[in-house]
C-alpha cells in the first residue's frame, strides 16, 4: 500500500524555513521547501543578479553565486513569520563580510507564497 505524502501547512513551511535560514542552511531549505518551478524576485537587478530567477535549479545556482561572494557570515537573525492564508513574511538580518573586506549589515523583508505545501515564490524587499 502506497503512503500518501502529507502536504505541509503554510505555518509548517514558514517555521521550517525560518529554522533553516537562521542556521544558514539556505540550499537545504530550497531543496526541501521550494517547488521545482519557484520564482525568486530581488528588489532590483544588479550586475551579479537578475531581478527575477525562475526554477529551483536557477535559484540554487543564485545561492552558490552569493556564497562565492561572502567571506564570512557573522550572524543571521530571522523574525517569527507572519502567516497569511497562502503566504508568509519574515525579516532576515545578516551580518556578513564580503570577499574584499566589505562588511554588510543588511535587513530584508522576505515574502513567500505557498501552494500545495511548497514555496512557489519568494520576494525580497530592502
Amino acid at each position: 500500500m502506497a503512503t500518501q505524502e502529507m502536504t505541509m501547512t503554510v505555518q509548517e513551511v514558514a517555521s521550517r524555513l525560518a529554522e533553516l535560514c537562521e542556521e544558514g542552511k539556505f540550499e537545504t531549505a530550497q531543496r526541501e521547501l521550494f517547488s521545482d518551478d519557484a520564482i525568486s524576485i530581488e528588489p532590483h537587478s544588479t550586475p551579479e543578479f537578475e531581478k527575477e530567477t525562475r526554477g529551483l535549479g536557477a535559484i540554487i545556482q543564485k545561492g552558490h553565486k552569493w556564497d562565492a561572494m561572502v567571506e564570512k557570515t557573522n550572524s543571521i537573525k530571522v523574525s517569527k513569520p507572519l502567516i497569511g492564508m497562502n503566504s508568509f513574511a519574515m525579516t532576515m538580518k545578516m551580518d556578513i563580510e564580503m570577499k574584499g573586506g566589505r562588511k554588510m549589515d543588511m535587513t530584508e523583508l522576505c515574502v513567500y507564497t505557498v501552494k500545495d505545501g511548497k514555496i512557489v515564490a519568494e520576494q525580497f524587499f530592502m
